[in-house]
């Protein structure tokens, strides 16, 4: 059963929620439903009350939801005096967000991931409020954008992440189930750097273009995953 088909099912009886009429649910469409819900976040507060009785699982993805909603609001805050991103407005922020958090689908549950050049949370942010019960290494050199990720972790009590202000060279060794990254250089480089941290069982999952076929090497295991204007590029089994 999907996400919204449960949130009408626990729905208090005095909570009015008015359906678009252009809206029609779809099973298993993600972007749709993602997009719903964070468009009518202001009807959940009251949802999730009455799933805290009935869906301790509903009450969980309903948490993550608001938990990108409060994140969304204080990166439009500090990127209009720091410039952390190129989202400026909500629309190409949720863009970002769907396109950081979609590979959830797809990647098994793991105790531990790093995600080289986090830069304002994408997608090594986004991924730790969909995945609670992994511990996320964020790893970012400039100081502003690691300020910034460290105030979201404070903000908003992310016990499961863990920001290192330095470049991904610097960081002390120690190895993860899964290394992400987005915009950083080009997937040869990401490779050496990502070495040290890799151990046999660990998937690489590296946000990239069109232009991945040009970076990919038959030499390794490796998937390719297109959804909208990304393709994600999964390495396994990698030496």
């Amino acid at each position: 059963m999907d996400l919204l088909r449960i949130c009408f099912q626990y729905m208090p009886a005095n909570v009015e929620v008015i359906e678009p009429e252009e809206f029609k649910l779809r099973n298993n469409d993600f972007n749709l439903m993602v997009n719903e819900i964070l468009r009518r976040l202001h009807h959940y507060d009251a949802i999730a009350k009455s799933a805290m009785m009935n869906n301790q699982v509903l009450a969980n993805q309903l948490q993550i939801l608001r938990t990108n909603q409060q994140s969304k609001e204080h990166l439009f805050k500090w990127n209009k005096i720091h410039n952390l991103t190129g989202a400026k407005d909500e629309k190409t922020l949720d863009e970002f967000i769907y396109d950081a958090v979609l590979p959830v689908k797809f990647l098994p549950h793991v105790k531990t991931l790093m995600d080289i050049g986090t830069g304002a949370g994408f997608p090594g942010m986004i991924l730790a409020f969909a995945l609670p019960n992994t511990k996320v290494t964020l790893v970012e050199p400039l100081a502003k954008r690691a300020s910034f990720l460290q105030f979201i972790k404070a903000d908003l009590g992310l016990d499961n992440v863990e920001v290192k202000m330095c470049r991904v060279e610097e960081l002390q060794e120690g190895t993860f189930d899964i290394i992400t990254s987005r915009a950083v250089t080009e997937t040869k480089m990401l490779l050496q750097l990502s070495k040290p941290f890799r151990h046999d069982g660990t998937m690489l999952l590296f946000y990239k273009g069109e232009k991945v076929y040009d970076e990919v090497d038959e030499g390794y295991e490796h998937e390719v995953i297109k959804a909208h204007n990304r393709h994600y590029l999964l390495i396994k089994n990698i030496d």
